[in-house]
């Protein structure tokens, strides 16, 4: 997955960041709420409850509305496919989330942030490294 943004216009919210649209920034955000519930870690058949409780619509989502910010539910629908697809594996990719095969749980890590802290080491190795001289052919 490519991470692309604007250093000047950082969003306030980290999932604005990683995800494409608005909707899998609510479901991302709905995902790590669910987890944080439930001590940071989700067995996989409860996955697949909240996965399917998303693609029946059943998942509620609070809005504040109009210029009084009253509270109001909101139906959430969301693929089931799509959510393993475009919002479960990519954080396990990104490691946000942890997936331990032997206990089949999902877990909420902190190897996003380690990565990120890797990458930025990896452009200072880059921009103290001497530069190369390249010869064009003729």
């Amino acid at each position: 997955m490519v991470v692309l943004f604007d250093q000047f216009n950082l969003p306030e919210n980290i999932f604005e960041i990683i995800f494409a649209t608005k909707q899998q920034v609510i479901v991302a955000k709905l995902l790590i709420e669910e987890m944080k519930q439930k001590d940071g870690e989700m067995g996989k058949t409860e996955m697949s409850m909240f996965a399917t409780a998303l693609h029946e619509g059943t998942i509620l989502e609070t809005k504040e509305d109009g210029p009084f910010n009253i509270k109001k539910d909101v139906k959430l629908s969301y693929n089931k496919r799509q959510f393993y697809d475009r919002i479960l594996t990519p954080m396990k990719t990104m490691g946000l989330i942890d997936y331990d095969l032997y206990k089949k749980t999902y877990k909420l890590s902190e190897k996003f942030n380690k990565n990120m802290m890797k990458i930025g080491l990896m452009w200072l190795q880059e921009l103290r490294r001497p530069p190369q001289h390249f010869k064009l052919k003729t």
